[in-house]
């Protein structure tokens, strides 16, 4: 063992504290009706859309608690990956067509103009805005899709970081069917989740299904699974793995990633060196060099919260 080592062992080891005060925190506790939300492993949550007798269409309820639970779990120290899936036989049918309905008694009642369209729009930006907090998670996201993936549950699926599906999954983009365009996401992210612009044009103009193998070859999906219970056993495989890295590291892997997304490539260089000139002088990076130099210790580095 090279002095260097020895001398820098320590850090490897749970004990060691930095001059540095953390800020510690407990579990938030997670409360809701029409999501589940469960510590499926150290830090590893899960977090399940939850209304299989309604085929886990998207009401009000589900939608503001989508913005509430990852606004909290991007907060929440002791989460570090989250796995999105879905309870029933379904992964989502899309919007709830009943609250559909509430937006066309707007649309139909007598009120002015202006204020009518000043309410449609300040109601889609609010829901925009809460499907959003899933890309401004600072924590991974994977998206774990078993059977249907309508509509809204594709706005959804889009703004995740890794996306995972069973063979019986189908994704459809159903909304010019409904007499709308998409308005949540998929529109301005599926082309660049998938990256082509044809593929984009049909299935947002035809509404076809779209199945699992063709999700694969196309990149909407990275992995096809035969079950749900492989698929959910992969996606907490891979979560406990990425939990287990620099939450410093990870967490601006994903960041610098979606900055570079809508960003030049230029701009992405800047931005990631502006993260790095203070991010590199993080203990993390010691202990990871450490913990990979020496041979004899095969217990992976311990990294505090981030």
């Amino acid at each position: 063992m090279s002095l260097t080592t020895k001398l820098c062992r320590p850090l490897l080891s749970p004990r060691f504290m930095t001059t540095t005060t953390r800020l510690m925190s407990d579990t938030t506790a997670y409360n809701c009706k029409a999501l589940n939300v469960t510590q499926a492993a150290p830090f590893v949550f899960n977090v399940e859309l939850n209304r299989p007798n309604k085929m886990n269409a998207l009401n009000k309820t589900m939608w503001e608690e989508v913005g509430e639970v990852f606004t909290k779990l991007d907060r929440d120290q002791e989460c570090r990956v989250v796995v999105l899936s879905a309870a029933g036989k379904m992964f989502s049918s899309g919007i709830d067509l009943s609250d559909l309905s509430q937006l066309a008694s707007v649309v139909y009642s007598e009120d002015d103009i202006a204020r009518k369209s000043m309410f449609m729009y300040q109601n889609i930006r609010h829901l925009q805005d809460l499907f959003t907090t899933i890309e401004k998670c600072k924590k991974p996201v994977i998206g774990c899709v078993h059977s249907a993936c309508v509509g809204a549950g594709v706005d959804l699926i889009t703004t995740t970081d890794i996306r995972l599906c069973t063979t019986d999954a189908w994704f459809c983009v159903k909304e010019v069917d409904m007499g709308l365009a998409a308005d949540v996401g998929t529109l301005q992210r599926l082309p660049k989740v998938i990256g082509s612009q044809s593929l984009v044009s049909d299935l947002c103009l035809t509404a076809r299904r779209m199945g699992s193998e063709e999700a694969e070859r196309c990149g909407l999906v990275s992995t096809v699974f035969q079950t749900k219970e492989e698929m959910m056993s992969a996606a907490m495989d891979m979560a406990t793995m990425i939990a287990a890295k620099s939450p410093v590291a990870v967490q601006g892997t994903k960041m610098n990633l979606v900055y570079s997304r809508e960003h030049s490539v230029e701009e992405g260089l800047d931005q990631v060196a502006k993260w790095n000139m203070t991010m590199l002088q993080s203990e993390d990076l010691m202990k990871s060099a450490m913990a990979a130099m020496d041979k004899s210790n095969t217990e992976p580095p311990e990294f505090a919260n981030l």
